[in-house]
């Protein structure tokens, strides 16, 4: 038995690749989960998945001008992430256009242009390697910068934890305390745009989202409190990154999407079987008596 679990749970991780990926995803799951669960409550969810496509042409110069650089396609994710959301919010205060429909319509911009420069100065394989990413491949590099901006995300979301949860409350008592929403809105939107750059080299632009928002839903139906919320959805995060590695090792399957689908599992079984708004919640409240006289 013991020797079966060594084989199954321990023996990939004695390859050099795999430890890289282990850890690069381990960061991940520490540092987007959190984010997820804000843009959620702030009924943001969307705004992840059309971030994610804003930082692609940024990716895509970059990739264009220095190849695989990870350094260099991050720089260019950031700046083009950061000026579609100040573009999007420009647009929205001069028409008085809603902010997700701005955002919307450049994030359908911004994908169809990253996808224009990849295809123009690659192949369908680097088409595919951006879009998707290699969750395998990362090396020593990646996993420094990875590291490192999941570690400012954390470190900033701490710092800045109280006035984000205020201002998704109640963004009239944070102004009268002398801080500006816009601000606080400003860094955490920015913070979204390191995540999702940091994860394009591991999970692609497309697929980094989703361990950002997934867990952070399936923690939705566990709890109720902020702090359980963002417990549970690190905890679903770090077991599907490391399930979704053994899944891809074992079976031969693609990691990236491995890891995704795992987290969509715990989704799917979590609406089932959850304590708060699933089906079997439901149930069991719509079969217990309704109106009956309490006992004295």
């Amino acid at each position: 038995m013991l020797e079966l679990l060594d084989a199954w749970l321990l023996a990939p991780f004695d390859y050099g690749f795999m430890r890289r990926a282990l850890v690069a995803g381990l960061a991940l799951s520490l540092a987007a989960p959190p984010l997820g669960v804000f843009l959620m409550l702030r009924g943001m969810s969307l705004i992840g998945d059309a971030m994610a496509h804003a930082i692609l042409p940024g990716v895509a110069l970059g990739f264009l001008f220095a190849g695989f650089s990870l350094p260099i396609m991050s720089l260019g994710g950031v700046l083009s992430g950061l000026l579609v959301a100040v573009l999007a919010g420009s647009v929205s205060q001069m028409t008085g256009h809603r902010e997700d429909s701005a955002m919307a319509s450049f994030f359908l911009i911004s994908l169809a242009a990253g996808v224009m420069l990849v295809s123009l100065g690659g192949s369908s394989v680097d088409l595919t390697h951006v879009l998707f990413g290699s969750i395998l491949a990362v090396n020593t590099t990646a996993l420094v910068l990875i590291a490192a901006i999941s570690s400012l995300i954390v470190v900033t979301l701490a710092v800045i934890f109280r006035a984000l949860v205020v201002e998704c409350l109640d963004p009239l008592f944070l102004r009268g305390q002398g801080l500006h929403s816009g601000l606080i809105q400003g860094v955490f939107l920015g913070l979204v745009v390191l995540n999702l750059t940091a994860g394009f080299q591991t999970l692609g632009t497309l697929m980094a989202v989703g361990l950002m928002m997934l867990p952070a839903t399936t923690a939705r139906f566990w709890s109720k409190r902020l702090e359980g919320l963002i417990g549970i959805a690190v905890a679903i995060a770090l077991v599907a990154s490391t399930g979704g590695l053994l899944l891809s090792y074992h079976l031969s399957l693609p990691s990236g999407p491995a890891i995704i689908l795992l987290a969509g599992a715990a989704y799917l079984l979590s609406a089932l079987l959850g304590r708060h708004h699933s089906l079997r919640e439901r149930l069991q409240r719509r079969a217990s008596p309704l109106g009956a006289p309490e006992s004295h």
